[in-house]
């Protein structure tokens, strides 16, 4: 079997051709982007091992198994991070969340909070960009800090990496907190396509809004005075999460567009002290 068969096949049963292409460099030992090499050794010979391999790479993502799990690497805010199984794959649209958060106006030495960190992207891209702003973050899983933590260290960025239920082990006050939970309710139909990332990142209750509501219940308690909230939710949540914000004390409760036009984000603002 030659590289444009290999291709091919893939195609036929179904695989993305651009993922297809991605998971034959892969298995070909070339750049993941390098997509021109395929085009200039397309009559190449496959060995056999290099055959059972991209087979068995190609069932994986025909089954749902995200792309980087297989590859090993997410790009993220200009961020190349390590994923796999014990963590859920970073998406575009939290970007949306990282965004806001180095648009808002915040002491140039401030304090922030990653709740539910997973890999460490938010916290990592924060860091990365706002160098002098001290940054720590919470997960309940300490295999996915085991990731989160090994992305620092490749990275070289200095965060604080906390284990336990949201704000169970904080300590401290903090001038922005984000996150970007779990908020899929426990039916939803989208979840069968998900099943091969961590459920405990991804479900929260039969409106999945569990999650959210403890964090806003407690963030006020870690907030300064003038301290941001901002969260990532589903598509179909914004106007709850207004509501929730609101009813809890925030104020200037807002939500921000992803890239599709969807409201993606929302937050608030601790009030000042009068």
């Amino acid at each position: 079997m030659n590289i444009a068969h290999a291709l091919q096949t893939a195609k036929a049963q179904g695989l993305d051709h651009l993922e297809a292409q991605t998971l034959l460099l892969l298995c070909c030992g070339q750049a993941l982007a390098d997509r021109a090499w395929l085009l200039l050794h397309d009559t190449d010979l496959l060995d056999t091992e290099q055959i059972s391999r991209f087979n068995d790479l190609v069932q994986r993502r025909l089954h749902h198994e995200p792309l980087a799990y297989l590859t090993g690497w997410q790009a993220f805010h200009d961020l190349r991070l390590q994923v796999d199984e014990r963590v859920l794959v970073p998406r575009s649209d939290t970007e949306t969340l990282v965004d806001w958060a180095l648009a808002l106006e915040l002491p140039q030495h401030a304090h922030v909070l990653d709740l539910g960190t997973g890999s460490g992207a938010i916290a990592l891209a924060l860091k990365q960009a706002r160098p002098n702003w001290t940054v720590s973050a919470v997960d309940a899983s300490a295999a996915a800090l085991e990731v989160a933590q090994a992305n620092a260290h490749r990275l070289n960025l200095a965060v604080t990496w906390l284990q336990g239920d949201w704000l169970q082990p904080v300590s401290g006050v903090f001038d922005l907190v984000v996150s970007n939970p779990p908020y899929i309710a426990e039916a939803d139909p989208h979840l069968p396509a998900l099943q091969a990332e961590p459920r405990q990142a991804l479900v929260s209750g039969a409106d999945g809004l569990d999650a959210i509501r403890q964090i806003v219940s407690q963030t006020p308690f870690c907030l300064t005075a003038g301290g941001w909230l901002l969260l990532e939710h589903g598509f179909n949540q914004a106007v709850a999460m207004r509501t929730l914000l609101t009813q809890a004390g925030f104020v200037q409760v807002q939500s921000r567009n992803d890239l599709a036009g969807i409201q993606r984000c929302t937050g608030g603002q601790w009030p000042e002290v009068k």
